[in-house]
């Protein structure tokens, strides 16, 4: 074996089972992205970025992530389509193949660790087939030092063999890719797909089952900023809602874009050390953040370039319209130090209502809260998926369902009891369509969020009257700074009122009809934050 970069003198794979293997050890990001180029595994775009293609998988497989079922985890996960589980012994045989396919090649090792409040640290050892792979995990994860790195002791491995494709009748997968994580043994393993985020979000599920079940601590897929006065936001939202938009803001420091932890001990603490962007349309004038963290050190994801040029087409989605770029955190300049706030004094959820009935803004009440949180509601318009020709529901518990191995109502219980110990505004914000549904309406422009958002941060909506739309009863303002009026009551904005009242109380009834899977395990406050629809 060869180390290339700082190690603990002590450290190795061959208690992993790795055996004869060229170990790359903690490399620097430039080395990685140059072995990359020499590979011809990458290309190098215009701004000094590498840019990769993960092959046939350019997102998550839900269907091919498991949970191995033990005695930590039996009575503990909520087992279903989304937590699905999985043999200890079907577990070890694919491990141990996995293993003895990565002994005997060059491969690269890195040590990091997650959760940057240090109660929480969890130091992870992430061993990659490929180099960007561990580039990637170089990005996204936090980065010991390296004195830190010398006397470095892993809690957590995680294995990434993109070449290993499983045998499902060997192997007790569904298909040849998967990603399954192991508590008993502390081990996550992802094979078959070069889709990078499977290693984040695996380590992400992890700790969504830690934290909460043994650590009394809430884990969040949201992101978070600060403000001068030290106050914090959080922002809850799924992917088109604007959740990475919006926590970008000039005059707030920013925690983290993603997965953020809430303490007993009222800290929010970032995950994380770097951001994994989608970057479909992506423009200086959009996103300006995102842009300039395009340089050297980034790691772009299935993009392609201009013709005759390096420069990336960010408007081409002809690989996917999940590209992505990766980039550490101090790629962006306005970041809070250490990543970690204190208490929020408000808390955003974000949706994109294709329907163009949900209010602007609205204030939540706890139950309300809790109800929007397990819901997780945004909307799906024509041509963002193959066959949806008009806008649909999509529902996804906790604003994170693939994620979160716990029952909904745990997180949803934990968030509850923080809120109220806080005293924390909760908000819910309509980034979607006003005057009318999707093809009828139009987007709600951005510097009306934005300046809505803004009224709330700054308590210029502690003073004025609310009123309750009656098929939500959400409490929303009659008035909000640099916000016209007309547009707070989403009903005032539809030519056709019955129209209005007809497709508001249909998407009150699918979130209804959606709710019914968790009504037996909420509370009776939670119960009665749901739309109670109109006549």
């Amino acid at each position: 074996m060869t180390q290339n970069g700082t190690k603990n003198p002590n450290a190795t794979l061959e208690d992993l089972g790795i055996k004869n293997a060229t170990v790359n050890w903690n490399i620097s990001p430039a080395d990685l992205a140059k072995k990359s180029l020499e590979l011809n595994m990458a290309t190098e775009n215009s701004t000094g970025a590498i840019n990769v293609q993960t092959g046939k998988f350019t997102g998550r497989s839900p269907k091919d992530r498991f949970i191995v079922k033990d005695a930590i985890t039996e009575d503990a996960v909520w087992w279903g389509d989304i937590n699905i589980p999985f043999s200890s012994e079907a577990f070890d045989k694919l491990y141990d193949d996995v293993v003895e396919y990565l002994s005997g090649k060059e491969i690269w090792t890195r040590d990091v660790y997650a959760c940057s409040d240090p109660k929480f640290r969890m130091n992870l050892r992430v061993t990659t087939e490929l180099p960007w792979l561990n580039l990637f995990a170089y990005n996204m994860f936090l980065r010991p030092t390296e004195e830190e790195i010398l006397s470095f002791d892993p809690e957590w491995n995680v294995i990434d063999a993109p070449g290993f494709v499983a045998d499902p009748a060997i192997h007790g997968t569904r298909q040849g890719n998967f990603a399954i994580l192991n508590f008993t043994k502390k081990i996550a393993i992802v094979g078959g797909t070069g889709y990078t985020g499977e290693i984040k979000k695996g380590i992400f599920s992890a700790l969504n089952f830690i934290l909460p079940h043994q650590k009394d601590t809430l884990s969040m897929h949201c992101s978070a900023n600060v403000g001068e006065d030290g106050d914090t936001a959080i922002f809850f939202g799924l992917s088109g809602t604007g959740k990475t938009t919006l926590s970008a803001d000039p005059k707030r420091k920013l925690i983290g874009d993603d997965e953020h932890g809430w303490s007993s001990d009222n800290t929010i603490f970032n995950f994380e050390g770097g951001c994994y962007a989608k970057c479909i349309d992506l423009s200086a004038e959009k996103e300006p953040d995102i842009f300039a963290a395009v340089k050297p050190g980034a790691l772009l994801e299935n993009v392609t370039y201009k013709e005759g040029t390096n420069e990336v087409d960010y408007e081409d989605g002809s690989i996917t319209e999940n590209t992505r770029v990766s980039y550490p955190i101090y790629h962006i300049d306005n970041v809070q130090e250490g990543s970690i706030g204190k208490n929020p004094k408000n808390i955003f959820f974000l949706t994109a209502d294709a329907f163009g009935v949900l209010p602007p803004i609205s204030k939540l009440t706890p139950g309300q809260a809790a109800f929007q949180f397990i819901s997780g509601y945004t909307a799906k318009v024509a041509g963002t998926e193959a066959g949806i020709t008009e806008p649909q529901t999509a529902f996804s518990a906790c604003y994170g369902a693939p994620f979160m191995p716990l029952h909904p109502t745990k997180y949803a219980d934990m968030l509850s009891a923080k809120m109220q110990a806080a005293d924390v505004n909760v908000w819910l914000v309509n980034t979607g369509w006003t005057g009318g549904p999707y093809g009828v309406g139009s987007r709600m422009k951005l510097k009306y969020t934005r300046a809505m958002i803004t009224a709330a941060l700054n308590g210029e909506l502690d003073n004025v009257a609310f009123v309750a739309d009656p098929v939500f009863q959400l409490a929303t303002p009659t008035e909000c700074p640099n916000v016209p009026n007309e547009i707070l009551n989403p009903r005032n904005t539809w030519e056709d009122k019955a129209a209005y009242d007809e497709k508001a109380n249909s998407l009150a009834q699918k979130f209804n009809d959606n709710f019914k899977k968790f009504a037996d395990n909420a509370s009776q406050e939670i119960l009665d934050g749901a739309p109670k629809g109109s006549n």
